[in-house]
């Protein structure tokens, strides 16, 4: 059994060459980011929560509830299936995010549903 790891970097302080698979999960692209920066990461803007949520996040919803609503994005969705399939053929993949805040953001969420997901497999 492999053991996998979701790595988290903020888009910010990314640089290639990426050890790893990396998956941009932002819907919108990063402000002052070159796309030529992140040719070799995947956008999965589709994963990324809804504008609506996006936006009630960022005017003050409260972490609980943001956390509650996105995995219930996620869960009707498969938007998340390229990173999972990375994950089984590797030991570790990076999600980029352009948030400032490391511990309070997609992410988080995402990484937590995944591994979620592979420990259940």
């Amino acid at each position: 059994m492999m053991d996998h790891t979701i790595n988290l970097q903020r888009v910010y302080e990314a640089s290639p060459p990426f050890l790893h698979t990396t998956f941009l999960v932002d819907r919108l692209w990063p402000r002052g980011i070159a796309k030529a920066q992140l040719a070799q990461v995947i956008w999965l803007k589709d994963v990324a929560p809804t504008a609506v949520l996006r936006k009630s996040f960022h005017q003050n919803m409260c972490w609980e509830t943001f956390v509650a609503h996105y995995r219930a994005e996620l869960a009707n969705s498969d938007a998340w299936q390229p990173i999972l399939d990375a994950m089984r053929q590797q030991d570790a993949v990076t999600l980029l995010f352009a948030s400032k805040d490391i511990h309070h953001n997609q992410a988080v969420v995402l990484r937590d549903f995944l591994l979620e997901l592979i420990a259940r497999e």
